[in-house]
């Protein structure tokens, strides 16, 4: 499945269900930069079982206000909507499957 760019208009209706993992960053950030192969990569291993998705801070301040979003990369893992789990900083591949259990 192919990486998600959320904004307010398809937010609720992707993070709504299922197990879907969000990433808040911009394209300036460095440690962003560093955190897109390993998301790439998870997709890829993940398939069906997770959808990953992006929001770019700059574009979608309002999403980033709405879950706190004060340091980038944020990584926030929802399950049918509810934030189950949520991580500040660039993530190995293994933190982020810990993530998704």
């Amino acid at each position: 499945m192919a990486i998600i760019h959320l904004t307010q208009d398809n937010f609720d209706a992707v993070a709504g269900q299922g197990l879907v993992l969000v990433d808040f960053w911009a394209t300036w950030c460095g440690p962003c930069k560093m955190q897109a192969p390993v998301l790439e990569q998870l997709d890829a291993e993940c398939g069906d079982s997770v959808k990953i998705c992006k929001v770019d801070v700059d574009e979608q301040p309002a999403l980033a206000r709405k879950f706190r979003v004060m340091s980038i990369p944020t990584l926030i893992a929802f399950q049918d909507g509810q934030v189950k789990a949520t991580r500040v900083g660039y993530q190995d591949l293994e933190s982020l499957k810990d993530m998704l259990k």
